[in-house]
């Protein structure tokens, strides 16, 4: 019981920090948008800042051999280490920070989140393949431009599939009973 209590207030204490630096920015974008580019960009950041970590670091630019025949290049290894921390706290910030009306079960959002990381991977490859080699942009601004894509697909299938409000039927009864 008292772990709920600590994650209630951790979500209050989010909530109030994120909240507080929207005001500026009410007139031009909606709170639940803010939102998700606060938790989205924090979580982004801190991707990144676990990848440097783990490559420079904790592999020190060094491959990881499992067992005799698979070797692991440190950029992969270190980009799964930083994976294996960023979808879990993607996935709690978007569903108790960002999207926290959806009524769906929690099994049906960690899977559809799941799918959505998927396909957000494979679009990033995909888009970034597509500005450096057939636009022939430079790959920094191909990068830039994939994320802004990406983040923007994301947040709709976020919003409309992955925390969606189910509609609840509601029945005659219930409605001949309110009356």
């Amino acid at each position: 019981m008292q772990d709920y209590a600590v994650l209630r207030k951790a979500r209050h204490i989010i909530l109030g920090i994120i909240d507080f630096f929207y005001k500026p920015f009410s007139r031009f974008i909606n709170k639940q948008t803010f939102r998700y580019l606060a938790c989205g960009g924090s979580n982004t950041l801190f991707n990144i800042f676990l990848f440097s970590v783990s490559y420079n670091f904790i592999l020190r630019k060094q491959a990881v051999h499992i067992g005799h025949s698979i070797v692991i290049a440190p950029y992969v290894a270190s980009f799964i280490m930083a994976f294996v921390v960023t979808f879990p706290l993607g996935f709690l910030l978007s569903k108790f920070i960002v999207f926290q009306e959806s009524n769906l079960h929690s099994r049906i959002q960690i899977f559809r989140y799941a799918l959505l990381v998927t396909m957000c991977l494979l679009l990033n490859y995909i888009f970034i393949k597509i500005f450096v080699e057939w636009c022939h942009f430079y790959p920094t601004p191909s990068n830039v431009l994939t994320n802004i894509v990406v983040a923007i697909f994301s947040y709709i299938s976020q919003r409309s599939f992955t925390f969606k409000v189910k509609q609840v039927p509601v029945l005659e009864e219930e409605i001949a009973d309110t009356l």
